[in-house]
């Protein structure tokens, strides 16, 4: 039996709005919620700081989705599983934090039930559109297709925070439980249209290679995920996902109050730093998949050598961080801020499509084993970065006396860590060039004609 033919761009483009719905419950929850919280019911910050980080700890059964939906052969029924659960997460979200306003302990325990069904959700949905994309997206749209459907959650993202903002002024808590209800409705709809008839029929969607590695469906979860992690490149490529993330996010929550505190920037001029920040990203994300497209072929450069070059280039500009929190205002903060973005953008697309590439390299079997184990590296990397990033801040600030010096301690911190990424990276492609060179030995030629 032939395996099915890869995705089209429409198919792509349908994957890219389930990604966008997986952004609209989440930007919901993570950041409009968290302003109610802290300023509506006038509660401690640490109160969603605690929720968002426990919705990254429960991401941790990633590894389990992803060989739930091996076991299955199919991608769709944990995708449109995940989102229902997401969306009831989201909408619970919602009530929880009406409810604190009335009885605080059972609207905190409300949310915790709420937080985890959200990361339950993410990681059944998230997990096996990247394992879907892995299998049937071609190795030259990978870089591509990584771009559209991230863009497309970075706009789901954009238009759900704006969209929601508006029709949530004035606020009032059952404005919030009618808005997170339609939301939650309307996301899993479009979820059901996108991912309808997108994988292919039941008897058809089982490849020939799957067929073959049939026996291996006996192996439970921890035998698979063993497995796996013994796989060298699995492996390296773990680490790498980790280190890059860590760094990644420690420097989300403090590059505002950085420019605010040592440049004398605004609320708003912070906000706007942000932005470029963002920009650059967008622009890096382009980079890569014009670098990673047919018609260009490997002539910007091959998609490691971009992973790698881009975790080079975010070390270089935050130690440009470092520098400016030395020195201060003369510094040129806000190139300095697109460079770093552009890096970040870079490396971050890169890794999607060499995930997707790895994912399926030692046989389609386990390929959600391996995503969800780099899934769940993603999470504990944010999970912890966010934490550290604030925490090594006030630490720093409270034992040293210049506030310079303590965010320079942060972000040198920062730099280590984007500079063992990219040798992790480089580590990763040294598995690719071993295998290159025993599939072209003289005996490897021989058994291959044999």
């Amino acid at each position: 039996m032939n395996a099915l033919p890869p995705l089209g761009w429409l198919h792509i483009a349908r994957l890219g709005l389930v990604q966008a719905c997986m952004g609209a419950i989440v930007v919901v929850t993570t950041s409009t919620l968290n302003r109610i919280m802290v300023v509506e019911l006038a509660l401690p910050a640490m109160l969603p700081g605690f929720l968002v980080g426990f919705h990254y700890l429960v991401q941790m059964v990633r590894p389990r989705m992803g060989f739930g939906a091996d076991q299955g052969r199919r991608c769709t029924p944990w995708m449109m599983g995940g989102m229902a659960v997401l969306a009831l997460g989201g909408f619970l979200a919602s009530l929880a934090t009406v409810w604190m306003a009335k009885d605080l302990s059972q609207g905190i325990a409300l949310s915790i039930l709420a937080f985890m069904l959200i990361g339950f959700g993410v990681s059944a949905c998230g997990t096996s559109l990247l394992v879907l994309m892995s299998k049937r997206v071609a190795e030259t749209r990978r870089a591509p297709a990584a771009t559209v459907v991230w863009m497309m959650m970075i706009v789901g993202f954009a238009v759900t925070a704006i969209t929601v903002g508006k029709l949530l002024d004035p606020y009032t808590p059952e404005r919030l439980l009618e808005i997170s209800g339609v939301l939650s409705l309307v996301v899993v709809l479009i979820s059901c249209l996108c991912l309808w008839n997108l994988e292919g029929h039941a008897g058809s969607s089982v490849p020939a290679a799957s067929i073959q590695a049939q026996p291996e469906k006996k192996l439970d979860f921890k035998k698979t995920l063993h497995m796996v992690w013994s796989e060298p490149q699995a492996k390296a490529f773990t680490v790498f996902v980790f280190l890059s993330m860590l760094a990644y996010s420690s420097q989300d929550l403090i590059l505002e109050p950085f420019a605010g505190a040592l440049f004398g920037l605004t609320p708003g001029e912070t906000t706007q730093l942000s932005g470029l920040h963002h920009t650059g990203v967008l622009c890096g994300m382009l980079a890569v998949a014009l670098a990673g497209s047919a018609r260009v072929a490997g002539r910007l450069g091959s998609i490691q050598s971009w992973m790698v070059g881009g975790c080079w280039v975010s070390a270089l500009a935050m130690l440009g961080l470092c520098w400016a929190a030395a020195d201060g205002p003369p510094w040129p903060l806000k190139p300095n801020v697109i460079l770093l973005g552009i890096a970040n953008g870079s490396f971050s697309i890169a890794a999607i499509a060499t995930m997707m590439r790895l994912a399926t390299a030692g046989g389609d079997q386990h390929a959600g084993t391996r995503m969800g184990l780099w899934g769940a590296a993603q999470a504990i990397a944010f999970g912890l970065g966010g934490l550290l990033g604030t925490a090594a801040s006030d630490l720093a600030h409270h034992v040293l006396a210049e506030q310079g010096t303590a965010y320079a301690y942060v972000f040198g911190f920062e730099t280590v860590m984007f500079v063992l990424a990219a040798a992790c990276a480089i580590w990763v492609g040294q598995y690719d060039r071993k295998d290159a060179a025993k599939s072209h030995s003289p005996l490897s030629l021989v058994l291959e004609r044999n």
